[in-house]
């Protein structure tokens, strides 16, 4: 199958990509990207096949990274239950890495999926590279990134935190206290950085409350609603308010004061917080 280029949107920025598949409009509309350990442990390997089944049921493309452990069996349990999964390499889409996944690389296209790349086709992997290629996966996700056995200087937290960057939701499974893998999660649930999940249901149920909520505020401006949507995320502080949506303090200030006024926002400890 030939090698494609096309501009695709990573969190705010168009971002020119190599793809192979199916650039279907709309596969990254309901998706959610999936990162977890290489040492992907039994308790891992369940969870994937649990969270999976359950996405897939419901039409949503999983993404990951195309490696060993949590992100090849994500790629694999979405193949083998008939779902769209993409595939966010760390080299060029001529070079298949790891070599192990050669098989699952085709059928991630037989399936109508995608597998996608910055890196020129005959890009050799780097180490350097993976980490870069995580910015990809967590922003081409429209559900937010969903974190699978993480240790505590694991490449997902990376990809976490470039997520939490983007504005977009993490969500985490606890793991066990006695296993190296579950750090990582366990840590981003116990500092509120990630919503502890258990299921699939968990993570499309607090999208739609998000969609439900946002939809009974009325009369709101366009700057209004962009800070509205901000603070459905986590409480935020009028500087870091003005970072996310590129506005001055001097104009977010101001919005902050109306809506304050129409109830829509409370201020405490200096960050603001939605009040209904």
């Amino acid at each position: 199958m030939k090698i494609l280029r096309s501009k695709i949107k990573i969190g705010r920025t168009l971002k020119n990509i190599y793809y192979r598949g199916d650039l279907e409009k709309g596969i990254f509309k309901k998706s959610i990207a999936i990162v977890g350990s290489r040492r992907m442990t039994r308790y891992g390997k369940d969870v994937v096949d649990k969270f999976v089944s359950e996405f897939v049921t419901n039409g949503v493309t999983t993404i990951s990274g195309f490696m060993y452990g949590v992100d090849t069996e994500v790629h694999q349990k979405t193949v083998d239950y008939g779902g769209r999964t993409v595939a966010v390499f760390g080299c060029g889409l001529d070079v298949i890495y790891p070599p192990e996944n050669e098989k699952l690389y085709g059928q991630i296209l037989e399936n109508k999926g995608l597998v996608v790349s910055e890196y020129e086709p005959s890009a050799k992997p780097h180490l350097w590279k993976f980490p870069q290629r995580n910015k990809i996966v967590a922003g081409l996700a429209s559900l937010g990134v969903l974190v699978i056995e993480a240790g505590e200087k694991s490449g997902s937290l990376i990809t976490a935190n470039l997520a939490k960057k983007m504005g977009k939701k993490i969500y985490a499974v606890p793991g066990s206290i006695t296993s190296s893998v579950s750090v990582g999660c366990n840590n981003l649930i116990k500092s509120g950085e990630a919503i502890m999940v258990t299921s699939a249901s968990d993570i499309l149920k607090i999208k739609s409350t998000v969609h439900s909520s946002l939809s009974t505020v009325h009369n709101l401006s366009i700057m209004e609603n962009s800070i509205y949507k901000i603070l459905q995320l986590e409480p935020m502080g009028i500087d870091e308010i003005a970072a996310k949506i590129e506005s001055s303090i001097v104009e977010i200030g101001s919005t902050l004061s109306v809506m304050s006024l129409k109830g829509f926002i409370t201020e405490s400890g200096g960050k603001y917080y939605l009040s209904k």
